[in-house]
């Protein structure tokens, strides 16, 4: 039988790891209950691609990948089980790092404003005073003297461009100023065309015209046409010009019974804007409130304390956010916010010497990624107001944007996706990596100032999410995730014992202390997030966390970044991590990695069940059926090894891929309960009592979870217990069976976890 969209699996596809092993696991994916195979993006990409996002050509299915033949075999392969296929498709941009892969933006850099293509591409063509396309790829403005002409084209290193038609003659620097594009230093801020944030290997395609919607969606409209794929997931829709609208071709063009979800971050309490004709999410608000009723609240204060202490003056969080919002804009993405000024002011058929430092400091008053989707509209009027109180002397320029605003649907747009761009690099790619407190809260789609989620805003939540959203996607880990879900549970386990964590600091800082008091403060927890119980550290493990340390204290951007490292200080830094595999902390560290691993499987158990029985359509990441130790990306696309994962789902003790197979094969026998079944809390009752967090799916489904097992192991659960409804009500993950109220001493005798299904229906 063919399955709805109850549950999905991700893959990340690359060369090591094609459609056709894809099609190796179906059955594998079959036993394990998952009704649909999740894949990463598969049109091709730029050779060698690890992750597929940086599509170079939308017409095609990678031939790296099996081409589409590959995908029509795992899409029989698929159906013969059940089982259907949902893609990953990415709309925003194009990978344009190698120009020579991509046929559209060749042509376009052959041909400038003649080429078919031209009107393809978000090229802001005013950005050079001579009309031509600015190009940010060499390491200076005076590497253009090293140009070589080859044929037809420019090189450089392993970088070749195109040259124009009746332009090829003389040296390379000569035949370069013939071109429709100029290649100058990437340190300039400048850049041509619209990016992927900050990624100049990235270029934007124009989704608002008819001509490149189709030329791009035609492959993927084969794909429902001929009943190969079931659903799609949008990769970043808030960076296009129109993303409502796009919206609603796609559904036009994919169908009605397609499931479509999109990428979209949500802040805390934004709603999602019910008039857009999708699914919901990928689930990055539903990933925040599972983990975060997991955060015990009584830790707060304590590691509050101790960030504060290592100088990171957390009551002042917000204006370091504000303040790194402000670089972001009027630095990292200089070009954008220079190009959204220009457009203001010929909207508004004037400009404003300080119309710059006016767009920037409204775009620090906007809490969302973008506030132009309609149930969102007044959000942008409050944030003008409360720039003016805080800037009386910007009213002036704010009253040319308001103009700019009211007059352009383009004024606004590039308002718009300078907002999202500025946000992801100033929170995300930045003060994720900064805020030490408790870094398993500085996810995407978290909010770090918000110390875990009670049980009053989870319920509800989930019950709004029953009624509006009763389709969108629900996950834990995700390719982009900044840890693994497991690794995120163990560090969570801290707000339980924050007075032991403190002590256990303030002896490994006097023996191995860290090069930076707060730069140590946020890698002591992601080392003690993965940190093996066996103490067992192997040379793979090291080689991770080197890279992890990395690329942490560039993001962090406080004592070295990306563009200038600071080499003496990463040099300290990775000396001080191998001091701490090598020395005394080590026996710590495994000391209290085992001492507090029961209670971290018990967070890992509780969170994953409660992704795949709360309202949504829950997604299992790659591999995270069993426990797993990844940090953030690359580290948590490596591949997986499914032979072991079938092995301990037939011996089936594993107590992860039990929990997890047991929700998954109940989603399949009960679709109405979990798809439109609805939402009820479960209140326990007890001295123990608020640690449960319990509701109904339907009439037929009970959830319980177990949490803060720290306190619990002290306090015992005493009279606590669950009520029942009418009925006999069995887990179907342990067998046992309840009549009436069940104690809790009963229900969580083997696991922290029970999913209760009603036996005498």
């Amino acid at each position: 039988m063919a399955y709805p969209v109850l549950s999905t699996y991700r893959l990340q596809l690359r060369s090591g790891f094609t459609l056709a092993d894809a099609e190796k696991i179906v059955d594998y994916l079959d036993d394990l209950g998952v009704t649909h195979v999740y894949l990463s993006p598969i049109l091709t990409a730029a050779p060698g691609s690890e992750h597929g996002y940086d599509v170079t050509d939308p017409t095609t299915v990678s031939e790296e990948l099996g081409g589409a033949d590959g995908l029509a075999r795992l899409a029989a392969a698929a159906k013969a089980r059940g089982l259907g296929l949902v893609v990953d498709i990415v709309p925003n941009h194009v990978g344009v790092a190698h120009a020579e892969h991509n046929p559209w933006w060749w042509d376009v850099l052959r041909h400038g404003r003649e080429s078919q293509y031209a009107d393809f591409f978000d090229i802001d063509w005013s950005a050079d005073p001579e009309r031509r396309i600015l190009l940010p790829v060499l390491g200076s403005d005076g590497d253009v003297a090293d140009l070589e002409v080859h044929g037809e084209a420019l090189r450089l290193g392993d970088l070749q461009f195109p040259i124009a038609p009746g332009t090829g003659g003389g040296s390379g620097a000569e035949v370069h100023g013939r071109q429709h594009y100029k290649l100058t230093g990437w340190r300039t801020n400048v850049c041509g065309y619209r990016r992927f944030f900050s990624i100049t290997s990235l270029a934007g395609l124009r989704q608002e015209d008819p001509a490149v919607f189709d030329a791009s969606h035609a492959e993927v409209a084969r794909w429902f046409s001929e009943g190969l794929v079931d659903g799609v997931r949008i990769d970043h829709p808030d960076g296009l010009t129109d993303p409502s609208g796009y919206l609603v071709r796609l559904r036009e063009l994919l169908g009605q019974t397609a499931w479509i979800v999109i990428e979209k971050i949500l802040a805390v309490g934004e709603p999602l804007d019910p008039a857009l004709p999708i699914d919901g999410t990928t689930g990055y608000d539903v990933l925040r409130e599972v983990g975060g009723v997991f955060v015990d609240p009584s830790g707060e204060q304590a590691l509050t304390e101790l960030v504060d202490a290592a100088g990171f003056d957390y009551p002042n969080a917000a204006t370091m956010v504000r303040e790194l919002k402000v670089v972001a804009a009027t630095d990292t993405l200089a070009s954008e916010l220079a190009r959204v000024c220009r457009t203001m002011s010929a909207a508004a058929g004037t400009d404003h010497p300080r119309l710059a430092d006016a767009v920037t400091a409204l775009l620090t008053n906007i809490g969302v990624y973008r506030c132009d989707y309609q149930n969102l509209s007044p959000l942008l009027g409050a944030a003008i107001a409360r720039t003016i109180a805080e800037h009386p002397d910007l009213a002036d320029a704010l009253e040319v944007v308001a103009a700019a605003l009211a007059a352009s649907d383009e004024a606004g747009a590039r308002f718009q996706q300078l907002c999202g761009a500025m946000t992801a690099k100033s929170v995300e790619d930045c003060y994720f990596y900064r805020d030490a407190r408790l870094v398993s809260l500085n996810e995407v789609g978290g909010e770090p100032a918000h110390f875990g989620v009670s049980a009053a805003e989870f319920h509800r939540s989930a019950a709004v999410r029953s009624q509006l959203w009763p389709h969108t996607m629900t996950t834990l880990s995700t390719h982009d995730t900044k840890r693994g879900e497991d690794v995120r549970a163990r560090i969570a386990v801290l707000s339980q014992v924050p007075s032991l964590w403190a002590q256990f600091l303030t002896r490994w800082e006097k023996t191995t202390p860290s090069p930076d008091a707060l730069t140590g403060l946020f890698l002591w927890q992601n080392v003690f997030g993965v940190w093996p119980v066996d103490g067992e550290v192997t040379a793979e493990l090291r080689e991770r966390l080197h890279r992890y340390t990395e690329k942490a204290i560039r993001e962090a951007g406080a004592r070295t970044t990306w563009t200038a490292p600071d080499t003496d200080f990463e040099q300290a830094v990775h000396g001080w991590l191998d001091a701490v595999f090598d020395g005394p902390v080590a026996g710590e560290l495994t000391e209290l990695a085992a001492q507090l691993a029961p209670h971290a499987h018990n967070d890992a158990l509780g969170q994953k069940l409660l992704a795949l029985t709360v309202p949504g359509v829950p997604d299992v990441y790659q591999g995270t059926e069993v426990w797993e130790d990844s940090l953030v990306d690359p580290d948590n696309r490596r591949l997986v090894d499914y032979t072991a994962r079938r092995a301990e789902l037939e011996r089936g003790t594993h107590p992860k891929i039990r929990v997890v197979s047991a929700a998954l094969r109940a989603r399949r026998d009960r679709p109405a309960t979990f798809l439109d079944g609805g939402y009820l809390p479960v209140l326990p009752s007890g001295s123990a009592a608020e640690h449960i967090l319990a509701f109904r799916r339907g009439t037929d489904v009970l959830v319980a979870v177990a949490r803060w097992t720290v306190r619990l192991d002290e306090r015992g659960w005493g009279d606590t217990v669950l009520p029942l409804p009418e009925g006999t009500w069995r887990d179907r993950i342990t067998g046992a069976s309840w009549t009436g109220s069940a104690p809790a001493t009963d229900v969580f005798a083997e696991l922290p976890v029970a999913l209760l299904e009603r036996s005498d229906d």
